[in-house]
């Protein structure tokens, strides 16, 4: 997976200096980015893109003809040089890699949560705000359960995992005992 990555890098960069400088605006942009990952996420998307029969011309045509928002021209340009270089495909990681340079542009983070139990808006609104006290970082929430953590949460923002959960802090009892 790391070379998607490495691959989508320069794409999502060079979408995102447009977007920067775009007029609409970054959550426009990101939206858009998100709606055109899904397409190419999808199934028959993928399946017609691989097509040999198609050229590079009818490929963009088709895409951009599944598109219910009208295109701007930098976008039409975007997807014309993705298929131009058969990287059309890699949307789905180059829409992740433009949601983290936007949060690292605007100074936020994206916090994914995840509770042994249903957690209440009072609670991961102190959670939060702990951590971005902590961190330095304006962050939004992505709440999940996972009754397999027994008790406690996991909260991963970015590379940072925070684990204090019951099923944690088990396996490192585990750990310590066969050490």
């Amino acid at each position: 997976m790391a070379e998607l990555s490495t691959v989508a890098r320069p794409y999502a960069e060079a979408i995102f200096s447009v977007a920067r400088d775009d007029k609409a605006g970054l959550p426009a942009w990101s939206d858009l980015i998100g709606e055109l990952a899904q397409l190419a996420a999808h199934p028959d998307v993928r399946e017609a893109m691989n097509d040999p029969r198609l050229d590079d011309a009818q490929r963009t045509g088709l895409f951009t003809g599944l598109v219910k928002a009208q295109l701007p021209q930098a976008v039409r340009n975007f997807i014309e040089l993705l298929v131009a270089n058969d990287r059309l495909l890699l949307l789905p990681v180059i829409a992740e890699q433009f949601v983290a340079l936007k949060n690292r542009h605007e100074g936020t983070a994206q916090a994914e949560i995840t509770s042994a139990f249903e957690l209440s808006d009072a609670q991961v609104k102190e959670l939060i705000e702990a951590l971005e006290t902590k961190l330095g970082l304006k962050l939004k929430p992505s709440v999940t359960v996972d009754k397999s953590l027994i008790g406690g949460v996991r909260v991963a923002v970015g590379d940072q995992v925070l684990d204090t959960s019951v099923q944690a802090q088990l396996a490192r009892l585990r750990d310590t005992l066969a050490a």
